[in-house]
C-alpha cells in the first residue's frame, strides 16, 4: 500500500495535540440522490451489517439502494433546517464550545476538530488537515457513550485505515466509553430537569437507546450492558423508582430479533395502559438527528397518542448544553494527562524552535 504524501516540513513547527470528536453522520441532502451514497458507505462497513458479503451485497445493491434513499429522503427532509442537517449543525457546535472551555483550562498548542464516519467531513480528510496544522499527538473521542462494535469500533477502524497510510504516523489515543462517567450522567441529569422546570415531570420518562441485533451481545458485545449501566445511573440522579421510568430500544432493521424491549412497543403499551402522561429522552445520543428528531419525536408521538395516550414529549439531546460541554471537556482532559498543560510556556517555547530552526538550516535544512 502506498504512503499518502506527507506535508511539506518546516523546522521549528510548534507541535500541537488534536483532538477529533467523531460522529456517526449525515447525509449531504435531504434527497436521494444524497442519500444513496451515504446509505452505501454505512451499510457497507462489515461491522454495521454482519452478515456474509455473498449474501448481503444483492440484497443492499439490488433491493435496499433502489428503495430506501427515498423514503430516508422524506424523513431527512422533514428535520432538515435552514443550517442544515441538525446531526452535523449541533457536533460541529460541540466541537467549537470544546476548544473554547479546554482553551481556558490549557496553554499547551491544540486543535478541535470534528468528522463524521459516514459522509462529510471524513476522517481521513479531518485527520488529514490536523496533520497540516502540526498534529503529532491525536485523541479521538467519539459522540457515542456507550461503545459498540458498530459505531465505536468502526470509528477507531476509520482512524487506524488513515493510520496504515502515514509514513509519519502521530501518537494516537482513544476513548472507548463513558457510559458511566459521573460529568456525562450529571449532564444528562441536568438536561432533564431544565425541561422538567418548564414542562413537569411525566408519569412515566422512557430512556431509549439505539438498537443493536441480539446476537451482538451474545457474542460479547458490551453495548447493552452499558446502556442499562447508563439508564440505572440516570434514575438514581434523577430520583426515580422502577415504576417511574423504562428502558428500551429504537431504530430495528431487518427480520433478526434485536435488542428488547422495544421502542415503539413500549409507547403502544404505555398508552394502552391509561399512562397519562410520557416524556422520551435519549441518552446515548449526545446530538439531535433523525433517529430523535423524526423516529422518537414524530413517530413516537403517534404511536403513543394513537395508543390512547394523552400527553408526549420528546426532551432534547445534550446538544449545546452547558453541562455536556463540561463533561467533554473533563473526559478529554483524562485522556490527555501528559500531553497537554495549564503551564506550558509559549514564549519560552517559541524560543526554542526559533533556535532549533537555525541550527537545521546551519546543517543544511532548507527550512
Amino acid at each position: 500500500m502506498p504512503y499518502l504524501k506527507e506535508p511539506e516540513y518546516t523546522h521549528g513547527q510548534q507541535a500541537k495535540t488534536g483532538i477529533l470528536l467523531v460522529n456517526l453522520g449525515t447525509p449531504e441532502a435531504p434527497t436521494p440522490q444524497a442519500l444513496r451514497p451515504y446509505l452505501r458507505q454505512f451499510l457497507s462497513d462489515p461491522r454495521v451489517v454482519e452478515i456474509p458479503r455473498a449474501l448481503w451485497w444483492p440484497i443492499l445493491n439490488g433491493i435496499i439502494l433502489n428503495t430506501r434513499p427515498k423514503k430516508s429522503a422524506a424523513k431527512y427532509a422533514s428535520i432538515w433546517t435552514a443550517e442544515g442537517s441538525p446531526l452535523k449543525v449541533h457536533t460541529e457546535k460541540q466541537a467549537k464550545l470544546l476548544k473554547g472551555w479546554l482553551g481556558e483550562k490549557i496553554a499547551t498548542p491544540f486543535l478541535v476538530e470534528y468528522a463524521m464516519r459516514y459522509g462529510n467531513p471524513s476522517i481521513p480528510d479531518t485527520l488529514a488537515r490536523m496533520k497540516v496544522a502540526g498534529c503529532e499527538r491525536l485523541l479521538v473521542l467519539p459522540a457515542y457513550p456507550q461503545y459498540a462494535a458498530s459505531s465505536t469500533a468502526t470509528a477507531f477502524d476509520a482512524v487506524c485505515d488513515w493510520l496504515r497510510q502515514t509514513r509519519n504516523a502521530p501518537a494516537l489515543r482513544t476513548v472507548k466509553h463513558y457510559h458511566d462517567h459521573p460529568a456525562y450522567i450529571h449532564a444528562l441529569a441536568a438536561n432533564i430537569r431544565d425541561q422538567w422546570q418548564m414542562h413537569g415531570r411525566p408519569d412515566v420518562l422512557v430512556m431509549s437507546f439505539h438498537g443493536v441485533p441480539r446476537y451482538t451481545l451474545e457474542k460479547g458485545d458490551p453495548y447493552h450492558c452499558e446502556c442499562q449501566k447508563t439508564g440505572r445511573l440516570l434514575a438514581e440522579a434523577l430520583g426515580l423508582d422502577a415504576k417511574q421510568y423504562r428502558l428500551t430500544f429504537q431504530s430495528r432493521f431487518g427480520r433478526a430479533e434485536w435488542l428488547q424491549p422495544y421502542t415503539d412497543k413500549t409507547l403502544d403499551a404505555l398508552g394502552r395502559e391509561g399512562v397519562g402522561s410520557v416524556q422520551v429522552v435519549a441518552p446515548g445520543f449526545t446530538a439531535d438527528c433523525l433517529e430523535t428528531l423524526e423516529e422518537l419525536a414524530m413517530e413516537g408521538r403517534e404511536t403513543f397518542l394513537t395508543a390512547g395516550g394523552k400527553d408526549f414529549r420528546y426532551l432534547p439531546a445534550l446538544n449545546e448544553h452547558p453541562r455536556w460541554i463540561e463533561a467533554l471537556g473533563q473526559i478529554a482532559l483524562e485522556n490527555l494527562g501528559g500531553w497537554v498543560s495549564a503551564d506550558f510556556d509559549a514564549e519560552g517555547a517559541g524560543r526554542a524552535q526559533a533556535d532549533s530552526a537555525r541550527r537545521a538550516q546551519a546543517l543544511g535544512a532548507k527550512k
